[in-house]
């Protein structure tokens, strides 16, 4: 089903909208034209409604017009899973919370050479909960593609990002600690309605099923169907706050699909920006990172070139920890690479639950409501041959650190 334009959606909102994030009241809104900003597959937890917006405004005595492109973000409206899971999560409050207090504050300390994300211009509580914020498009940013996975260059770019995003946290964390508690819940938590379980447990269980049938994989299907009832327990623990570890607010969702890349004239990545800030949580970097590698690169630059990522990490998060006067120091690459050992099972729960969803074919994309539909939990990312030989790459890896036997 195509998303339709709401009707509340019209000139006399977008005024309101477009006054209050700039401040004046002289702007008359003459024309607006909408259309839905992603595709089925892009965006699983909201509804995205692109909208180019003419307006006039007064300045210096006399009447200017001017043209602006904005996103609308809507919390789902329609009954069903999604709806329940979003409302009872309340991870679009999460979001909120991130576009109008916490990434305000981060952008300011990078300014003007970085920038985190894009702005949030207006914020509506319900009936629908929604966020209208800057279109990054006419910026020159755009989408990678999500099922090739990205190449060295855009994820050298995206690590090196992740690390600025990173080390602001603590600059701003140091500065107002009530930062850390605002961001207590991430993806996996006990207080999460059991729908979000239930993703989790269906998606491990349809991964152990197929797998019986591929060559060779029996032993780890038994074992990863075993796992199934397990799983989001286990994502609980791999997510755990600890206080005696380097901690940092995580973007919590750091996968190709929320991020943004602009490109030069030979089309080579240049910059790179963050969007989706639902799942943000304050606790280890390894969050990030695990999810990041198990879901984004390519299969080449996982094999060949993660230690050039960790490096990019690393120093990047060390010079813009320094270049902020933080207090806190920076881990070491071995202490880093501790926590990602430690929490390496939330690397496994994104490769078996997360990576499928990424590596779907756009034509047989589903929605959420669709994948969890009542007859049972359908993705057809599970039978696309790409991720199955990802996945019969990382079981046995997976086996050898003790993973499948928790």
């Amino acid at each position: 089903m195509a998303l339709e334009t709401p009707t509340w959606l019209n000139l006399c909102f977008m005024e309101k909208a477009l006054r209050k994030s700039e401040n004046d009241n002289s702007i008359q809104v003459i024309d607006i034209f909408s259309k839905p900003a992603t595709n089925k597959g892009d965006n699983y937890t909201s509804d995205m409604i692109r909208v180019n917006v003419e307006y006039s405004r007064d300045q210096s005595g006399r009447k200017i017009t001017e043209k602006k492109s904005v996103i609308v973000k809507i919390a789902p409206t329609i009954e069903g899973v999604r709806k329940e899971l979003i409302m009872q999560s309340r991870i679009f409050h999460t979001e909120i919370l991130m576009m109008t207090d916490t990434l305000n504050k981060m952008n300011k300390l990078l300014e003007p050479k970085y920038r985190l994300s894009g702005k949030g211009m207006y914020v509506q509580n319900d009936d629908p909960t929604l966020l209208v914020m800057e279109d990054l498009a006419p910026l020159g940013y755009r989408m990678a593609c999500r099922q090739t996975g990205l190449d060295l260059s855009h994820c050298i770019l995206a690590i090196r990002g992740l690390a600025r995003f990173h080390a602001t946290s603590i600059a701003l964390c140091e500065k107002e600690p009530n930062q850390k508690q605002m961001y207590s819940r991430g993806m996996f938590n006990s207080e999460h309605p059991p729908e979000m379980t239930g993703f989790f447990v269906l998606g491990t269980t349809q991964l152990a099923k197929e797998m019986a049938n591929w060559p060779g994989m029996k032993k780890y299907a038994d074992k990863v169907a075993k796992l199934a009832d397990k799983i989001y327990q286990i994502g609980i623990e791999a997510c755990k706050f600890s206080e005696d570890e380097f901690n940092v607010i995580n973007h919590g969702d750091c996968w190709v699909n929320n991020m943004m890349f602009k490109y030069d004239d030979d089309g080579k990545p240049i910059d790179h920006i963050f969007v989706d800030f639902q799942l943000c949580v304050y606790t280890s970097p390894a969050v990030d990172l695990l999810y990041f590698l198990s879901t984004s690169p390519s299969p080449d630059v996982i094999e060949n070139n993660r230690d050039i990522l960790f490096n990019e990490y690393m120093s990047t998060l060390s010079a813009t920890m320094k270049q902020l006067n933080c207090e806190t120091q920076p881990p070491t690459l071995e202490e880093l690479k501790a926590a990602l050992r430690r929490r390496a099972a939330y690397g496994m729960i994104s490769s078996f639950t997360i990576l499928p969803l990424i590596m779907v074919d756009k034509n047989e994309a589903k929605d959420l409501d669709e994948i969890m539909d009542t007859d049972g939990y359908v993705n057809p990312g599970y039978k696309n041959e790409v991720y199955q030989k990802i996945i019969m790459k990382r079981i046995s890896m997976y086996d050898e650190w003790g993973l499948l036997d928790m």
